[in-house]
């Protein structure tokens, strides 16, 4: 049986929806006339493929795609025992699933090792089994790696942020083998294009941001 109970972002986004509902009414095309807004670039031969959980995918697709090099972000879910999980049972904690970010990249323009470097700040990689107002083991931070090279490459990458002695705590990011990617519902893809003001006052008010200057400082 699926749980019933709401998370903490559809709460909030139900009450944004009654807050700015007229100020939705007039900015945002209604889901019927909403255009189909797309982070999807031309196809690069030897695309190299990342899989990335901070939390709220929305949140991760947005970050990500802003990166010079990363061609497309896919929201989706990974590591848990039901095939083909649905969001209700994800974001309920019932499939063990965690909700994670694909990232294809031109080898060209940027590397494992520099997605890694990026990744980094925009988490809070001292919270366990949570990011942020998303509480559970579903939004716990993770690397995921493919290879050898790769999980060498993640675990140095921690190792250098613990030794850093930067933040306030032990890092608990966890590093795992890749299993099965399940691409999340249509809604969810591009959202925080597709779906801005709400997307917005869902990062404000789950002061992800703020979480951030927090620990890492003022954005350059």
């Amino acid at each position: 049986m699926h749980s019933t109970t709401k998370t903490w972002r559809e709460r909030l986004l139900a009450s944004s929806l009654i807050v700015l509902g007229g100020l939705l009414a007039a900015c945002e095309p209604s889901a019927a006339q909403a255009p189909v807004a797309t982070t999807e670039k031309p196809a690069v031969a030897n695309a190299g493929v990342a899989i990335f959980a901070g939390g709220c995918f929305w949140c991760t697709e947005s970050d990500f795609d802003k990166l010079p090099g990363v061609l497309e972000t896919t929201s989706g879910y990974l590591g848990g025992h039901v095939l083909n999980p649905t969001y209700e049972q994800v974001s309920a904690g019932n499939s063990g699933h965690i909700e994670a970010v694909r990232v294809r990249y031109d080898p060209s323009k940027t590397s494992y090792a520099q997605l890694l470097e990026a990744f980094w700040p925009t988490i809070d990689p001292i919270t366990p089994n949570a990011q942020f107002c998303d509480r559970g083991p579903q939004y716990r931070s993770a690397i995921f790696y493919s290879t050898p090279q790769e999980q060498q490459l993640a675990e140095a990458s921690k190792a250098a942020l613990e030794n850093s002695a930067r933040l306030p705590g032990p890092v608990v990011t966890e590093i795992l083998a890749v299993s099965t990617f399940y691409p999340a519902e249509d809604y969810h893809q591009d959202y925080y294009l597709r779906n801005p003001l709400r997307y917005n006052y869902y990062r404000n008010g789950c002061g992800r941001d703020q979480r951030l200057e927090q620990l890492w400082g003022k954005a350059k």
